[in-house]
């Protein structure tokens, strides 16, 4: 996989474009883009990861800050939506969280609440902007993220999430930069990895997967994130793919 990695960097690797700069529209405002044809085949590939009981909860994390995880997560779980699944996203990012601003819904309450105060999770769920497409937020800031996504209760909401949704996506800090994705990624089906054409290195893509083996996660694959075809006038994605902790790679996808 990081040998792989490494000529696509060499490929799509580009310069940070200038503070302000728009990206492109998300798919539930323009399912015609580059961007939105990129997430179809995520989704595509993702059903390739085994049985549908076996990838329902997925947890998304980067390697660094500002990789794009959260527009990952926003954007994945809207064409999971928009092709019939019931999709909860959950921000589990209890540091910086920025899922609610990219969904455009309210952040007073949400996951922390429910770890700490028992609330019900049923009355914090929020409606997406797409049909199908439900929200759990971060809630307030914790003083103690690492620790709160640590408890038993986490554990046993991640359970039942699972059982009433056809797809749970986790969005969770950066895997280099706190501990908080290597404490849920036990907890989960599987793990995608994302990875920014802006600022990646190979080590750290690296040292983020060797992370991931030591808390025995289930590795699904790496989304190069800010990537551009030179021909066209729009972002495009990378996706790569692999089976579980298997050597063996499915076939290199490139928009």
């Amino acid at each position: 996989m990081l040998r792989r990695l490494s000529r696509v960097f060499g490929r799509a690797r580009r310069p940070r474009p200038p503070a302000g700069a728009d990206g492109p529209a998300p798919v539930w405002v323009d399912g015609r883009t580059g961007l939105a044809e990129a997430f179809r085949t995520l989704r595509a590939n993702l059903s390739f990861a085994g049985p549908p009981e076996t990838r329902t909860l997925l947890l998304v994390t980067s390697t660094a800050p500002d990789d794009g995880k959260s527009t990952v997560v926003a954007n994945l779980g809207a064409v999971l939506a928009q092709a019939g699944d019931r999709v909860l996203v959950v921000d589990c990012d209890l540091r910086k969280p920025t899922l609610h601003r990219m969904l455009a819904v309210p952040n007073h309450r949400g996951l922390t609440n429910v770890l700490v105060q028992r609330a019900p999770v049923e009355e914090l769920l929020l409606d997406g902007p797409v049909p199908g497409l439900k929200v759990l937020t971060s809630g307030p800031v914790p003083p103690n993220p690492a620790e709160l996504l640590a408890t038993p209760e986490m554990s046993y909401l991640l359970a039942q999430l699972r059982e009433n949704y056809d797809a749970v996506l986790v969005d969770t800090p950066p895997l280099l930069a706190v501990a908080d994705a290597a404490v849920l990624a036990p907890l989960v089906d599987g793990v995608i990895l994302v990875v920014s054409a802006w600022s990646a290195r190979v080590d750290m893509v690296q040292e983020a997967l060797e992370q991931l083996e030591k808390a025995r996660a289930r590795i699904l694959g790496v989304v190069l994130n800010r990537t551009r075809v030179p021909a066209r006038d729009y972002y495009y994605y990378y996706y790569r793919y692999r089976r579980g902790r298997e050597r063996e790679e499915g076939p290199e996808i490139v928009l």
